[in-house]
C-alpha cells in the first residue's frame, strides 16, 4: 500500500513538472515573438482553391503588435483584413493568461519538437484551443492547429531562415476547411462572388481543402508604425 501510494506521489509530482515546464515554455516563445512590435513585409501570396482561380499576390503586409494589419497589392490597393490571424502568427497565440496542456513530445520536419495545448482564459474570443510544436532549441513555432469558433481548424506550418533571432518565419503555409473558412477580403479580389458564394461552392466541391502560402522576402522590424496608419481611409 505504502508504495502503491509513494508511486501515486511521484507520478502526481512529474505531471505537475511536466505542466509547469509546458507554461514556461509557451510564455517564452510567445514572449520571444511578441518582442517584434511591428514589421513591414515585401510577400508574395500564393491561393490554392480548387473552385477559384487567384493569380499570385505580391504586395506589402504592414503589422502592428497586437493585432493590426494592412495589405497593400502591388498597384497600390490596400486591404485591411477584419481577422489578421489569416496572416500571421500573433493571434494563434492567445494572450492574457492560459491554461497550457504538456502534449508530450512528436516530430515535424524532421526535428524534434515539444507539443503543447493552450486553452484560453478568456473563453469570449475566437480561439477554443491552439496546438503549437515547438522546436526548444531554437524557440520557433514549427507547426500550429487552431480550433476557433468560426473559422473551423486552421493548421499552419512555419519555415524559417534569415529572421530565425527574431521569430519571424520566411514561409508559412495554411491549411485550411473551406467550408468554414472565410478568405481575407481583398486577397480574393479576382473573385466577384459573395462570402456565401464561396460556401456554397465549397460545400459542393469535390476538395474541402484550401492551401495559402506566403512567402516573406524581406522584412523591416520594430519600424515605429501607428494606430493611425491602420486606419481606413474614407473615400
Amino acid at each position: 500500500m505504502r508504495r502503491y501510494m509513494l508511486s501515486c506521489v511521484l507520478v502526481f509530482i512529474s505531471y505537475c513538472g511536466n505542466a509547469q515546464d509546458a507554461s514556461a515554455l509557451f510564455y517564452k516563445l510567445r514572449d520571444k515573438i511578441q518582442s517584434v512590435n511591428d514589421y513591414i513585409a515585401d510577400v508574395k501570396i500564393k491561393i490554392d482553391v480548387s473552385f477559384m482561380k487567384v493569380p499570385p499576390l505580391n504586395g506589402k503586409l504592414y503589422f502592428k503588435s497586437p493585432d493590426k494589419m494592412k495589405l497593400e497589392r502591388k498597384g497600390g490597393i490596400s486591404i485591411l483584413p477584419k481577422n489578421s490571424y489569416n496572416l500571421t502568427l500573433n493571434n494563434l497565440l492567445p494572450p492574457g493568461n492560459v491554461t497550457v496542456i504538456d502534449g508530450g513530445y512528436d516530430t515535424v520536419a524532421h526535428r524534434r519538437v515539444h507539443v503543447v495545448k493552450v486553452v484560453p482564459g478568456n473563453d469570449t474570443g475566437d480561439i477554443v484551443l491552439t496546438k503549437i510544436c515547438i522546436d526548444e532549441s531554437n524557440m520557433l513555432a514549427l507547426h500550429t492547429e487552431t480550433t476557433t469558433r468560426d473559422n473551423g481548424t486552421i493548421n499552419m506550418d512555419l519555415q524559417y531562415g534569415r529572421y530565425t533571432g527574431n521569430a519571424l518565419p520566411d514561409r508559412v503555409i495554411f491549411y485550411i476547411n473551406l467550408k468554414d473558412y472565410k478568405l481575407p477580403k481583398g486577397v480574393t479580389m479576382d473573385y466577384t462572388g459573395t462570402d456565401e458564394d464561396m460556401m456554397q461552392k465549397a460545400k459542393k466541391g469535390k476538395t474541402k481543402k484550401g492551401r495559402v502560402q506566403i512567402d516573406y522576402l524581406s522584412y523591416k522590424i520594430n519600424t515605429g508604425l501607428t494606430d493611425d496608419f491602420f486606419k481606413e481611409k474614407k473615400q
